[in-house]
């Protein structure tokens, strides 16, 4: 015969087993119904250093125009970070709901890398490609205004290649051609026709 007393121990033990186990199973249902949402845009670490004045060439879609923008922000020294910079401070302003060449959300630039003295290749994502408005004049300006205000404030460089996430693409988003290298002497003469 098997003491009473151990009778009630186990008839415990087995109650806070069946209780512990209800209680993480409601616990674990909670926390997997309260996760956070989908990452969807990654922070980068601030710029330090003194802020320096530049000029952003910002399009503007409803007189289809490209215009100077002078605008303070920290620069680091070396020239691939504050290219990094100078086309994040852009690509922010484009970004901002009462822009005049709104840019898809997520939009952003991977990388901007400055591979011989006169090449530079940007690195953009794919939500800015796959999500940017279809249309040669919208697809041209953003490639333009990039494209001047990273050789307006690096100087030196002569020729702009823009990947979408590491990869070359044929187009933008279905019209302005990604294909080739674009030449800065080019790219200002038809910014020059844009002012």
């Amino acid at each position: 015969m098997i003491p009473r007393h151990l009778v009630i121990a186990v008839g415990i033990m087995l109650a806070l087993a069946i209780g512990m186990s209800v209680y993480v199973w409601r616990t674990r249902g909670r926390v997997a119904s309260t996760e956070p949402a989908a990452y969807t845009h990654p922070v980068t670490a601030p710029v330090e250093g003194p802020t320096e004045e530049v000029t952003l060439y910002v399009a503007h879609d409803d007189s289809g125009a490209l215009r100077p923008q002078a605008a303070r922000i920290p620069l680091p020294s070396g020239r691939q970070e504050r290219a990094e910079e100078l086309l994040r401070a852009l690509l922010r302003h484009y970004l901002d709901p009462t822009s005049s060449h709104a840019l898809p959300t997520g939009a952003e630039q991977h990388d901007v890398y400055l591979v011989d003295p006169g090449l530079a290749v940007i690195d953009v994502n794919s939500a800015l490609a796959d999500g940017h408005r279809s249309g040669i004049l919208v697809e041209e300006l953003t490639i333009v205004s990039m494209t001047r205000t990273l050789s307006a404030n690096i100087p030196g460089i002569n020729r702009i290649r823009i990947l979408v996430d590491g990869k070359s693409r044929d187009t933008l988003a279905g019209h302005a051609e990604l294909s080739e290298f674009f030449d800065v002497s080019a790219v200002d003469q038809l910014a020059a026709e844009l002012q």
